[in-house]
């Protein structure tokens, strides 16, 4: 058996990102100082569209597991399934204790209760201004906004320097629920002395400020007002809670009643109702089944599918195969969402599907970032005044751009540095920082109940099947003789139609009847050199005379 490659513990801070630092999503990162490791966040990835058959992408934790024994805890940023959705696929193989604040810790307990996890996994709700001490770590949790309320970033104390870790976030002065960003805090840290920044880099690109999550209200209040006589369908995140809370409160001020429509959209609302992050006025919302009771120009949904989700409950309104919404061409339909890059036709097909019903569709303007833009994240570098900058949470060309907002602050390239999933960054006060090493890092693939039993190749064949079909050749041969007693048959699916391929079909069955005589004639006996013939031999003539090449697999029954 391999020994596992266990590493050494650091005597200098050790940062690994294990994912996150290519694409939006699987973010997680894993801190190390000698006997400590601490884990920042543990989120997924949702599938490309190569991925045939994927449900989710989860990140590979394999050096956690390997060094299972120094693994202090998780400790959670926000609730967002990018940082959280992973936690209960990876606690069943690195269970830590988790630390977040209320509503992030509430929203995990609902995944571990699918999981049946709630009784093996300890957490711990963190309040904003709170540390807690983790083996040679403190991390103290700062109020930060966000899309999502409760959001924190972390200042991590240890004995090589001051690492702030902003999370998501973005600058609002006037949020709908909670207090602003606590920059006085961000300040007092700088004057400390801080090591390295770890700034989200997601609107990096973006010039100025982000807008504050208030100004969708004043928005929200002039579409309400102007469509008083058609049914409102609102689509947004499930997690934005705060949008939720204005389109809840707008409704209640023109009258009209609120229904809640999608499984992802219903927990999280019931979970923030509940802490009191929502705060819903009485006879306001309704069961989506109780609708009907109701004229449509006094009624609200509030759906999941602003991503153009294929099984989400806004595309099965659009494809009429929703159970109990039809959409009317009285309705109008409101995205309160930005297209994530790479669901642009995904949203697109969603809108068109709506309109060809006569729905009047709402998607420009209707949505405001939760992410910092240029000037905010300037504003972090300037009171946290780190040492090194180390851009993090995006695609390659949004940490670039954070890149570039730090050599425009004075920052040189050997103080900016730009780091891979996988990298092992070795820094501390007193050295240079740099890349010690790599671990190995990837998305591990969740399809159905299976996790990690879809690899490459498994797509590969997915992709090949999608693209060319497959043919099976069946023959039935005689223990001992290999002489033929049935077929060959050629089955085909996905390949060529073969009620108008007859021809192609008697010539490839010709094909497969001469390799069987020949491999005869030269008293070939092995079954799998038969196989490989038939393949080959069949492959070769279908090129020939269709330029395709589909999955070929040969089955042979002894009799």
């Amino acid at each position: 058996m391999k020994k596992p490659n266990i590493a050494k513990p650091h005597s200098k801070l050790a940062i690994i990102p294990l994912g996150g630092l290519e694409q939006i999503g699987l973010n997680i990162t894993a801190f190390e100082y000698e006997d400590s490791i601490i884990v920042v966040d543990c989120g997924l990835a949702f599938p490309e569209d190569e991925m045939l058959g994927v449900d989710l992408c989860i990140p590979d934790v394999t050096y956690l597991e390997e060094n299972i024994d120094r693994v202090k805890g998780f400790v959670i940023t926000h609730g967002h399934e990018d940082h959280i959705g992973a936690l209960p696929y990876i606690l069943q193989k690195v269970n830590a204790p988790i630390y977040a604040t209320k509503l992030t810790i509430a929203l995990i307990e609902k995944k571990l209760e699918e999981h049946g996890l709630t009784k093996t996994v300890k957490r711990k709700v963190i309040a904003h201004g709170q540390s807690i001490n983790l083996g040679q770590f403190r991390i103290e949790f700062i109020q930060t906004n966000h899309s999502i309320a409760d959001a924190a970033a972390l200042a991590i104390y240890s004995p090589a320097g001051i690492v702030v870790h902003t999370g998501d976030f973005k600058v609002d002065y006037t949020p709908v629920y909670g207090d602003a960003i606590d920059l006085q805090r961000f300040g007092e840290i700088g004057k400390k002395g801080v090591l390295a920044l770890m700034c989200d880099s997601t609107n990096a690109e973006r010039e100025g400020f982000t807008k504050s999550e208030k100004t969708i209200g004043k928005i929200f209040d002039e579409i309400f007002g102007d469509h008083p006589e058609n049914r409102l369908i609102i689509a947004t995140f499930a997690s934005n809670v705060d949008r939720v809370q204005q389109i809840v409160n707008t409704a209640h001020r023109y009258g009209r009643k609120v229904a809640v429509e999608g499984r992802s959209m219903v927990n999280v609302i019931e979970t923030a109702t509940e802490l009191g992050y929502i705060m819903v006025p009485e006879n306001t919302l309704v069961d989506l089944n109780d609708l009907k009771n109701y004229p449509d120009e006094k009624t609200v949904i509030i759906t999941t599918g602003s991503q153009g989700e294929s099984m989400a409950a806004l595309s099965r309104m659009a494809q009429s195969i929703h159970r109990k919404v039809t959409i009317k061409p009285t309705d109008t339909v409101v995205f309160s969402s930005t297209p994530i890059p790479g669901n642009e036709k995904a949203v697109d097909k969603v809108i068109n599907e709506l309109e060809a019903q006569g729905a009047e569709v709402i998607f420009q303007d209707v949505h405001v970032s939760g992410h910092a833009c240029r000037e905010e994240i300037k504003l972090i570098y300037s009171l946290v005044k780190p040492k090194y900058a180390i851009p993090v949470h995006g695609e390659i060309r949004h940490r670039h751009a954070q890149a570039r907002i730090a050599k425009e602050l004075g920052y040189d390239t050997e103080h900016i540095i730009l780091m891979h999933s996988g990298d092992v960054l070795e820094i501390a006060d007193d050295i240079t920082p740099k890349i010690a090493g790599r671990v190995q890092t990837g998305a591990v693939y969740v399809d159905g109940l299976g996790v990690g039993d879809v690899g490459s190749t498994v797509l590969h064949d997915r992709q090949h099947l999608a693209e060319d079909g497959v043919v099976v050749i069946a023959l039935a041969m005689e223990r001992g003789t290999n002489q033929v007693l049935s077929g060959p048959d050629i089955i085909s699916r996905g390949f060529v139609y073969v009620r108008e391929a007859d021809e192609l079909m008697e010539d490839a069955t010709g094909v497969l009847e001469d390799t069987i005589e020949e491999l005869q004639g030269r008293n070939v006996n092995d079954w799998g050199k038969i196989k490989q013939a038939l393949r080959e031999n069949l492959s070769s003539y279908i090129w020939q005379k269709t330029k395709r090449r589909p999955m070929i697999l040969p089955v042979i029954m002894e009799i």
